[in-house]
Parts: structure tokens; sequence; C-alpha cells
């Protein structure tokens, strides 16, 4: 891939407006406003915005612990030139909406040139109460803002129409980027790690705009098991986008999955700085819990177990709607076994189905997974093997995924202790893989 630098200021930045002047009274000039759950593409939005000097206000990076919320996002929004709402059908909470809509209006009354700019991330529309204003619609990039729809937002930012020329050229960028994103896709459902590489090698100014797409496409060599592969292209992306968050995160993943000594202490060494940076999102502490976890399984020290939980259980504290982190800390919590732990267990997997439902996701493996091990945890064995039989059938050839999935199905049934018959059912969708006493499950 070009150095995007090169590429940017060659042909994408001089379609770009320029950024306005902090006046008076300005720190930011772009506000934030999300829900956690969306939190990866908020992310990779961060990045893009800072790569380009824009001054970012995002609460993980800015807040610290003991700091009165409240009052510091009003501070941190009367110090922006503009906000930024971004909605999707997975934060379709009324409340919050209204609040953070009400709130964004307020500014666009009691400030002049303050611009409020909604973005909606899938096919659901904004809700009744934004009908009225026009948005940008990122639902082609679930991935990370880019194409013509990252230029779109750029000039809606400082409140600039696109050029002609400039729209010629969103529309060209739209075609390329939905393009690489079909390519990656394709690639990794047909279990092809060569091309994956092959297309981060080719590139192209869509891969140069923003990391969202090398990001992608290391995710999809992660899960088919290609960790070198991931490690040296995320090395590269990190090194290109030394601002970006995200690179950082996948690139110590990618390290603590090979698995050496070594390449988790240097996981831990990345983990660690962000956590000490205050950067304590539920991206980079889960991946830290989950560093944590191998440490165990290389110490059988029951405090690494619990340093891991621990990790899990403050990033579901901080968003009590990431269902990830909340997961985890009730498998953990079932992994130390004591009666308190159990039921510490019991209560973060009742939370987490509250967020997941009882239902596998379509097309979203991870989220299926994630109701399969609710189940699971709460000893409903039949549904458990149902939707984990969904999940294979959605990813068949990830996998590197399964047998993430199947590992941690056996250690949870270590505790649990279910019947033959059930311990059968939540057998047969992972069939294609040792069984459990086959494994080395830490």
């Amino acid at each position: 891939m070009a150095t995007p630098l090169t590429g940017l200021a060659n042909e994408w930045l001089k379609y770009a407006p320029k950024r306005r002047p902090l006046g008076p009274g300005d720190k930011w000039h772009v506000f934030l406003s999300y829900r956690s759950v969306n939190r990866p593409w908020v992310l990779n939005l961060y990045d893009v915005l800072c790569q380009q000097g824009y001054k970012v206000f995002i609460d993980q990076c800015v807040l610290i612990a003991g700091d009165p919320l409240l009052v510091r996002l009003q501070e941190a929004l009367g110090a922006s030139q503009a906000g930024i709402l971004i909605w999707s059908k997975a934060t379709a909470d009324s409340k919050w909406v209204a609040r953070e809509y009400s709130t964004l209006e307020n500014q666009v009354d009691s400030k002049p040139g303050f611009c409020f700019v909604p973005i909606v991330l899938d096919s659901s529309g904004l809700p009744p109460i934004l009908a009225t204003r026009l948005y940008l619609d990122f639902s082609s990039y679930p991935d990370g803002p880019n194409g013509g729809e990252l230029l779109r937002l750029l000039h809606a930012i400082v409140e600039k129409p696109l050029s002609e020329e400039a729209a010629q050229f969103a529309m060209e960028q739209d075609e390329a980027a939905q393009t690489a994103a079909v390519q990656i896709n394709a690639a990794i459902r047909n279990g092809r790690p060569d091309r994956l590489v092959q297309l981060a090698k080719e590139g192209g100014l869509p891969w140069d705009t923003t990391p969202a797409l090398a990001c992608k496409a290391a995710e999809g060599l992660t899960k088919l098991k290609k960790n070198d592969e991931a490690i040296a292209l995320l090395d590269s992306v990190r090194k290109r986008f030394p601002r970006a968050t995200r690179p950082k995160q996948l690139y110590a993943l990618a390290l603590a999955r090979r698995g050496s000594g070594a390449d988790l202490d240097d996981a831990q060494d990345i983990l660690g700085e962000l956590y000490a940076q205050d950067q304590r999102d539920p991206e980079t502490l889960g991946i830290y819990g989950r560093t944590w976890m191998d440490r165990y399984a290389k110490s059988e020290d029951i405090a690494d177990l619990r340093q891991s939980r621990n990790l899990y259980a403050e990033a579901f504290e901080r968003a009590p709607d990431d269902y990830y982190t909340g997961i985890n800390a009730a498998a953990k919590s079932v992994l130390l076994g004591s009666p308190e732990d159990i039921a510490k267990a019991d209560a973060y997997a009742a939370k987490v189905q509250g967020i997941v439902g009882t239902e596998p996701k379509q097309d979203d493996y991870w989220h299926s997974v994630t109701v399969a091990e609710v189940f699971l945890i709460r000893k409903d064995y039949v549904n458990a093997a149902r939707v984990y039989q969904a999940a294979v059938d959605m990813a068949p050839k990830e996998t590197g995924s399964h047998e993430s999935t199947w590992k941690q199905a056996c250690r949870l049934m270590q505790k649990l202790n279910p019947s033959a018959a059930d311990r059968d059912a939540v057998r047969k969708p992972f069939q294609h893989l040792p069984d459990c006493d086959q494994l080395a499950l830490y």
C-alpha cells in the first residue's frame, strides 16, 4: 500500500475542505456523541479525523477516572465547533437519542457557527426525533468511514458544499471503497488468506484514506489462523497511521494469539501503555483482559485469571451495553469457580442476554456465539447447541473462530458439569474439531 500522506496529499486531500481555525474558547473541532456498541466504528472515525489534523473530543481519550462526567461533557461540547451524533439500530435507545439531540440542538441555537451532523451506520434510518435533519449515510461502510461519504462528512462539519469536481470524486471513491470491502469479505468467506495479503499489497486510495480496510483484512487473516501475516500487516499499518488506536489494539491481539512468551510480553506492553494513558475503552480493556487469560494459561496463577475477569468487568461497568466484555466477565467468573463468582457469572450473563437476545444474528458470528455462550453459562444446553450450530453454519470457513469458540465451551463445561446428553448436544456443531480431551485448553 502506498504511504497514506503521499496518496492523500496528491489525490484525496485536494478535495477536502480546510479546517476552521479554533476561535476564542474553542478547544475541539469536533465532538463525537455515540453509544459504546458503536465504539470500534467511532474509533476509526476518530483516527481519520486526527490523521487530518482535527482536534476531536471522544470521551475515552480525554476523560479520566474521577471526572464529573456530565460537567466535563458539557464543557467539551461548549468548546467544540461541531458535533456528530452517530446512530445505528444497535443504539435504539430513545431516551439517549432525545437527550443527545436536545443537547446538540441547544448548542446550535446558543453558539453561532456550531454545526450539528447526524450520521447513520446501517439501514435503520434516523429515529423520528431526528427525521427533520439531513444526515449522512455510512451504511455501506460498516468497518469505518471511507469513500465519498467521508469527504461529504468533512464538508458538513465546516458547513461547505462540495464542488462539482469534489462531488464526482466522492462518487468514484464510494465505488472504490465499497468494491474493496466486498473483495475483503469474499476472501474471508472463501478462506483465502493469500487473497487478503494480495489485496493489502495492491492497496489503492481507499486503503490509504483510513486504516479501516487494512484492519478488516488483518482481522480476516487472524480468523483464518494466519497470525504471522496479520501481524506483518498490522505492524505496517500502525507505523503508517501512528495516531490510530485500532491498529495498535489489533496488533496486540494478533501477538497474543500467536502465543509465544515474547509476543505476550509485547502485547501487554502495548495494552499497558494504552491503559496508563486512560484509553480504557472496551476494546483495549477486553484485549488486555484476554492477555491476562493467556498469562494464566502459562502461570496457572489464579491471580492472573482474576485480573483478566476484573478487566472485563471494568469494561462492562464502563459500557454496560457492550456484550463482548460482559460475556467474558461472566465466563471468567465461571472459571474462577467460587460460589460468589458463579453468582456473579449468572448476573453478568443475564445482563448480556438482555443485550444480545436469544436468537442468532444473521452474518454476525461473534454476536451469535455470544448468545450461545449465555445459554451455556445459564445451563440451557439445548438452546446453546442450537445457536452454536447456527453460528458455525454462517461462517463455515472461519476455522480459527470455531476453535476459539469450542475451547471456551470446553473450559466452561469443565466447571458447569453438564450431563452426557447435554454435553453431546453442545459438541455436535464442532464435530469437525478435536474433542475437549484432545485440546490444550489453557
